[in-house]
């Protein structure tokens, strides 16, 4: 049975650093063996889009840090039930690093979902100074602002947290919080432009053709012209994006047939 919307799942992870021994600290090249511990991950922060609920699990209980998995397996079960998912950097960065700790604990693949990486939105259609999230978001949008955590400032969050300072696990986790609700506003300016590469309506047993963020409340704005193709564009009153019904090619045959010569 179809379901009748997409699970679109928004998240972002924080991973504990690598600690290594070296002889400075400019222009290393650590090896392997140099690797006293190993990064893992320390905690994930998700939510549905545009639910209230935010879903979030980190290591500040656990007896051994490095033993992530009942995190992981958190992690997975939202991830195998997404359709989408939407992060900040992710197609380079969390999604592979969670993979990398799903195979390392024995774990196989979560279902196959579709990815929209924000970072990559914001890279195909704009020049801004900055793709970084903190950048962005305090640019582009009106209610959520990445974190500054300014009570551990810098790295000093990450170190607070592995010794087992409980008041810094408390900022990491308003910290990763705040990271997915800033990707999830970002991702609703952003999307608007278009360049997805995932029509969320595809996942609607209905057949009406609505605008990629769900709403009906359209207007007729011009034509999508293509080689031998003419489609209705329409502009959506809700989000602002424009979309077109590629379904009917308003041109007649007699005009798709003369438009086949070379240009």
């Amino acid at each position: 049975m179809r379901r009748e919307t997409a699970k679109v799942l928004v998240f972002d992870i924080e991973t504990a650093p690598i600690l290594a021994r070296v002889w400075g600290i400019w222009e290393q090249n650590v090896a392997t063996n140099q690797i006293v511990s190993d990064w893992h991950l320390l905690s994930w922060a998700a939510k549905w889009l545009d639910s209230k609920k935010i879903m979030y699990m980190d290591q500040r209980s656990a007896k051994d840090l490095t033993d992530d998995r009942k995190i992981l397996q958190g992690l997975w079960k939202l991830l195998n039930e997404a359709d989408v998912v939407i992060g900040q950097n992710s197609k380079a960065f969390d999604a592979k690093k969670v993979n990398a700790r799903f195979i390392m604990a024995g774990m196989g693949p979560p279902s196959p979902y579709k990815h929209i990486d924000t970072k990559q939105l914001a890279k195909k259609h704009f020049a801004f100074t900055s793709n970084k999230l903190e950048y962005m978001s305090e640019k582009i949008n009106k209610k959520y602002k990445k974190s500054s955590h300014k009570k551990f400032s810098g790295f000093e969050l990450w170190t607070e947290c592995l010794k087992g300072n409980i008041k810094a696990w408390k900022e990491m986790e308003k910290y990763n919080k705040l990271d997915v609700l800033a990707t999830e506003e970002l991702y609703h300016k952003l999307s608007k432009w278009g360049g997805t590469g995932v029509d969320l309506n595809v996942f609607r047993g209905e057949e009406i053709f609505r605008c990629q963020c769900g709403n009906q409340n359209l207007i007729r704005r011009g034509f999508n012209y293509a080689r031998t193709s003419k489609y209705q564009s329409y502009h959506c009153r809700e989000c602002g994006a424009f979309s077109s019904d590629t379904s009917r090619n308003l041109l007649s045959k007699e005009k798709k047939r003369s438009l086949k010569g070379p240009v």
